[in-house]
């Protein structure tokens, strides 16, 4: 937890101020009552990051993602003999430095259901191979993000092919869930490709020299906006503030992060780094905070650079039900998602595999439900 700040009772502070009206001139006076004050401290709560980290509204949850997988195999999945020992088909356990997940022969997450809500997945390291029941697919990676709104519903899988087979095939990604209000539960689905090179990067200089960096994946920071997220999010409208900054600092660099306003969540993840303070309150290494969001915050890096992930927006405020996959509002709304998936299979799995990866010399790609292929740049 963040040091508070020492509490002083009210004759404590009209003591100092009594006396040094008593010794000093007017102008000296505002200066000395000026170095008394301290500013209020911005974390509310800390928390420890595990696999999971905890999220406000509307944000529902956040999964950081880091595999030092191994070189790949012909079928672009570990050696055989390197999957003795796990849990083939639900393997969350780090072992050797990662794990299989769902996978049986290459690691992720074979098809699965979801309504009701927005997946953002974000790639720092290695390859997502995406396919879903509407036919869309593709592949991507090494700074690029997909933004899948499953709205009425949608099956997808998310696999993570060990595509070189001369040199191991790190992973990191995070995967955030970002809630829909009731009224666009039931929008169609639609995913969007975010490239890597059409994020923009605020990139700020500091009095020592020092440089901190912004991806800037949704939202709006001083002159950075970032691309249009999916028409039905709550992303879209500006006045929902929603934010995923990614901020790199140097080695002690400081960074001011702006005010948003009241009544906006914001959370921060110190997910790289070894101290970092915030206007003044120590927040120690792979820890989040909640902070105040209606003043700025200054950033203080400590001697090694370090990554902080923020997520910030106005809360939706409305009841969450969520039963593994589905999230609505009501316990009748999620009886009727498993009716409806077991009745139509959210338009079945057009695909040979439920674990489909495409052929490892196909680049990045989207190809979208309506047969339209999108290549970066």
């Amino acid at each position: 937890m963040a040091d508070k700040e020492p509490r002083r009772s009210f004759l404590a502070r009209l003591g100092l101020g009594v006396a040094g009206a008593a010794t000093l001139p007017v102008l000296g006076l505002a200066k000395a009552l000026k170095k008394e004050e301290k500013v209020s401290n911005p974390i509310k709560r800390t928390m420890e990051l595990g696999f999971q980290w905890e999220t406000l509204d509307p944000f529902l949850f956040c999964v950081h993602h880091e595999d030092y997988f191994p070189n790949g195999n012909a079928q672009m999945g570990p050696a055989p003999e390197l999957l003795k020992g796990r849990s083939i088909g639900d393997d969350f356990i780090i072992k050797d430095g990662w794990r299989m997940y769902h996978g049986d022969s290459v690691p992720g997450f074979p098809g699965h259901p979801h309504r009701g809500f927005e997946t953002v997945t974000v790639v720092r390291r290695g390859m997502v191979d995406h396919a879903d029941s509407l036919g869309a697919a593709g592949r991507y990676g090494d700074g690029d993000v997909q933004w899948m709104t499953a709205g009425k519903g949608v099956q997808h899988s998310e696999m993570f092919p060990l595509i070189h087979q001369d040199k191991e095939n790190t992973m990191e990604l995070f995967q955030i869930w970002l809630n829909l209000p009731k009224k666009d539960k039931m929008v169609e689905p639609h995913f969007k490709m975010l490239w890597s090179h059409t994020i923009p990067r605020h990139n700020e200089i500091d009095a020592a020299g020092l440089k901190t960096e912004v991806e800037v994946i949704a939202g709006k920071l001083h002159d950075k906006t970032a691309p249009a997220p999916p028409p039905d999010s709550w992303a879209a409208p500006a006045e929902n503030l929603v934010a995923i900054w990614n901020i790199a600092m140097d080695a002690n660099a400081t960074f001011r992060l702006p005010a948003a306003g009241s009544g906006i969540n914001r959370m921060l993840y110190f997910y790289e780094g070894e101290s970092l303070s915030l206007s003044g309150y120590d927040l120690n290494a792979y820890h989040g905070a909640e902070v105040d969001a209606s003043i700025d915050l200054e950033l203080k890096n400590g001697p090694k650079n370090a990554k902080i992930l923020v997520l910030q927006g106005k809360p939706i405020s409305e009841p969450v039900i969520q039963y593994g996959p589905f999230v609505m509002n009501t316990k009748e709304e999620i009886y009727q998602a498993f009716q409806d998936y077991h009745q139509t299979q959210f338009g079945g799995w057009p695909w040979p595999k439920t674990g489909q990866v495409h052929d490892r010399s196909r680049g990045r790609f989207a190809l979208h439900a309506d047969g339209k292929e999108e290549l970066p740049g």
